[in-house]
């Protein structure tokens, strides 16, 4: 009778993105481990990646022209390399790796925070609540890291475009835009940005919720190894692409060097519809399938493993 009860037990492993603890109950993952271990997966995965969202921001700010400056992605980097050699495929690295740290920092370290919380009886967080605690995380990454990050980002990529670059790095940059345009400079396109983020992983920790769900199907101990993580963080990646490239396209323009064109998020939605057709609100879209598939992939194996290693050394309750 002893042995029924323990296997009928609440506390079994719930099928989630915890690691199992000896015995078969459910050890929550420490967010303090999900702050650093994002981190670390985030400085990572930016510099493997980088030169996919250069090409996606350069193709998403070539506005209509007569003609437009490229003619796809292997012409933008074409030219990018005959300007300014492979180094200006990584013009705005730092800005992005100086942000891509702190920003899955936050977004791990709030989503193991929401989700330990969200979790029910039995220790599960089900696709739905993983959906809500995603849309936490992006936000919150949203509003305390990503606007700024991105808005320089963006400044530097597009200040390359210019005859005469204003901008000599990364402190120098900055410095121009808080001198030049307040603290205000640095949050342009927060609304858009804040949709962008929030839908982002709202729909990627909600699709690796479902499928972790999946995979462990009536065994919640079930290992999976670092291919099959990757494969569905890809999966994750390309579900938050096709769902809000028409954000970050606005995004993108709320944040260049023109964003002075728009009133508002809204005044730069209508204003792309009608001067270029619903069809803008897709440019970048391959370059970017391409980077978020490989970025959400990378950061979650990382992400995993080395809450792993820490597992062995930090001993949390």
């Amino acid at each position: 009778m002893e042995g029924n009860r323990k296997l009928i037990s609440p506390f079994r492993r719930p099928l989630c993105l915890a690691a199992a603890a000896p015995g078969g109950k459910a050890k929550l993952t420490h967010p303090g481990k999900a702050i650093l271990a994002g981190g670390i997966a985030g400085g990572i995965e930016i510099c493997i990646t980088f030169p996919t969202e250069y090409v996606k921001t350069q193709l998403q700010l070539d506005e209509k022209a007569n003609p437009p400056k490229y003619r796809g992605i292997g012409d933008c980097v074409k030219q990018t390399v005959q300007g300014h050699g492979v180094r200006g495929l990584y013009r705005g690295l730092s800005s992005l790796l100086y942000g891509s740290i702190p920003k899955s920092a936050v977004r791990f370290g709030v989503f193991e925070y929401l989700s330990n919380h969200a979790r029910d009886e039995a220790g599960k967080l089900n696709s739905t609540r993983g959906l809500l605690c995603g849309l936490g995380a992006g936000v919150m990454e949203a509003v305390v890291i990503v606007c700024p990050m991105e808005t320089v980002k963006v400044k530097f990529i597009h200040d390359q475009s210019s005859a005469n670059p204003k901008y000599r790095g990364f402190y120098h940059g900055v410095r121009e835009i808080i001198r030049t345009q307040g603290i205000r400079g640095t949050y342009q396109g927060l609304t858009a940005t804040v949709l962008k983020q929030g839908s982002n992983q709202a729909i990627r920790f909600y699709v690796m919720t479902s499928l972790r769900n999946w995979y462990k199907g009536d065994n919640p101990n079930k290992a999976i190894n670092p291919v099959v993580t990757g494969t569905f963080g890809a999966i994750a990646g390309a579900a938050s692409v096709f769902g809000n490239t028409p954000l970050d396209v606005i995004k993108t323009r709320m944040q260049g060097l023109e964003a002075h064109k728009y009133k508002s998020t809204l005044d730069c939605a209508l204003k792309i519809t009608r001067h270029e057709g619903v069809r803008a609100f897709y440019k970048g879209t391959v370059p970017r399938l391409g980077r978020v598939c490989l970025d959400v992939a990378i950061v979650f194996i990382i992400y995993e493993e080395v809450v792993q290693v820490l597992n062995t050394v930090w001993k949390t309750e």
